[in-house]
């Protein structure tokens, strides 16, 4: 019996010293970081302070068509191909349809007393009617100030009497992944609902537009969440809701709340934003691109291509140039240039630094508008060559550059390549430019020629490829 007690005795004892040491260990780890509150334990204050500042927007917009209802009847499943349509006339099978009113919905916050709503671009672009539903039932009019489709960021305004609720804005870049956040708005036109979950990545590119640089979070977004506001736990704004992935679970994305609040800035004094634009397609430095040019950290961004006439070529810029600075500001990824780019002053004269054939250099560059689209230039043809590698080639003219959406100005463009040839088996496709052969610029045809018939009796020949939706690669010919 008095062992049975003390050995019962030294068991208790054991376990207090256990979770005084369990304590003790999270009290030091709390010490050393900041402390972090794993799972809040509720969000009844968060929803309470925040919801009255966001609001539902429906919006109507006129479209053509017969109306969602008789769609089916007008709809070919199997499509009408390209080639016949040449044939038998680009309209064949279209048919005259009338307009009708479509409703729409979104979500979005109220960041002015006097009436201003941030919201998403696609929620009322093109809308003829849009209307603004609080959390208190009232409802305005509501009109665009300004929009930026680049962005999907739109700013629309209410004329309501006394003060609005607001919400104030955090610091997007003071987010860490991981930490709690929350989303309100109207899925599916559920008015004010609030879901929850982490800040699942920062700075995702998904292909949406140059500007890609979205915060991931598993907090649930819906249809109808578009232009709400993702919150922190303090109640403030960290992000804008925009969009889902088609089939996802738990994935959603948001703007950075920093990246909108300039463009929101001039959206409010101009209805419009203006960016700084150096005149060049870049892409980041990776794999054997980097290699290519002996580049060891992969810093810096490739100048892929410079528009003839605009501020980088006015400067003295040149393709495959390495950009590492602008104004000191250093530069490791497209996305880093990108943005830095846009905050440049339209008129004002930028500092860039890059790197060429071994050499660090420095240019001064007015900084130019970006225009809304780039057209490709090129009015040289030259008859078609077939090379001994198996694939075909032509010069690269208007009519070429515009069916592969090609934008830069020099180079061959493959046409053709044969199915069982070196060139099939090394990676070329139809459609791909070569810009360079073995570092060599390529400006003709009769240049590619040249340069083929110069290296390929040597180790091999290296193709510098730009391909859509891919960039720049360096393809081997054996």
């Amino acid at each position: 019996m008095n062992q049975t007690f003390k050995f019962t005795k030294y068991i208790v004892v054991m376990v207090m010293v256990g979770l005084m040491l369990g304590s003790g260990f999270l009290t030091a780890t709390a010490s050393k970081n900041a402390p972090v509150q794993m799972v809040p334990q509720n969000f009844s204050a968060l929803a309470d302070t925040v919801s009255p500042a966001v609001v539902h927007i429906r919006v109507e917009k006129t479209v053509k068509g017969s109306g969602p209802a008789f769609d089916q009847f007008n709809r070919n499943p199997y499509g009408i191909p390209e080639q016949f349509k040449d044939f038998f006339g680009r309209n064949f099978g279209q048919q005259r349809q009338p307009e009708f009113k479509r409703p729409g919905q979104g979500s979005g916050f109220i960041i002015d007393k006097n009436g201003y709503i941030v919201t998403n671009n696609h929620v009322v672009d093109g809308a003829d009617k849009i209307k603004v539903v609080l959390k208190d039932d009232s409802e305005y009019n509501a009109e665009i100030v300004g929009s930026d489709p680049v962005t999907d960021i739109a700013l629309i305004k209410v004329d309501a009497k006394g003060n609005l609720p607001t919400v104030p804005m955090a610091s997007s870049d003071n987010l860490k992944v991981g930490e709690w956040v929350a989303a309100i708005g109207s899925p599916f036109g559920l008015e004010h609902t609030v879901t929850a979950g982490i800040v699942s990545a920062k700075g995702r590119v998904i292909g949406s537009g140059p500007y890609d640089d979205f915060i991931q979070t598993d907090a649930s977004i819906n249809p109808g969440n578009s232009g709400g506001p993702l919150i922190n736990m303090r109640g403030e704004i960290v992000g804008i809701n925009t969009m889902i992935i088609a089939g996802g679970n738990g994935i959603g994305f948001a703007i950075p709340i920093d990246q909108a609040k300039d463009i929101v800035a001039q959206l409010k004094t101009s209805g419009g934003v203006t960016r700084g634009w150096l005149g060049i397609t870049i892409q980041d430095l990776k794999g054997e691109l980097a290699e290519y040019y002996g580049v060891k950290d992969k810093s810096g961004v490739l100048v892929a291509s410079v528009v003839p006439g605009d501020p980088a070529d006015q400067a003295g810029i040149k393709p495959k140039d390495i950009i590492t600075e602008v104004d000191g500001k250093k530069v490791t990824t497209s996305r880093d240039l990108t943005n830095l780019a846009a905050k440049l002053g339209v008129g004002d004269t930028s500092t860039v630094t890059v790197w060429r054939d071994g050499h660090q250099k420095t240019f001064d560059l007015k900084v130019g508008k970006r225009p809304l689209t780039m057209a490709a230039a090129s009015d040289q043809k030259q008859p078609e060559t077939k090379g001994e590698y198996g694939f075909e080639v032509t010069e690269l003219t208007p009519e070429i550059a515009q069916r592969y959406k090609i934008e830069e100005t020099a180079g061959v463009v493959v046409i053709h390549v044969d199915p069982n040839g070196k060139a099939k088996e090394a990676g070329i496709q139809q459609g791909d430019l070569i810009i360079e052969v073995n570092r060599e610029n390529v400006v003709s045809v009769k240049d590619f020629k040249k340069l083929i018939d110069q290296h390929q009796k040597g180790e091999g020949v290296d193709l510098l490829v730009k391909r859509m939706n891919s960039g720049l690669m360096v393809i081997r010919l054996a």
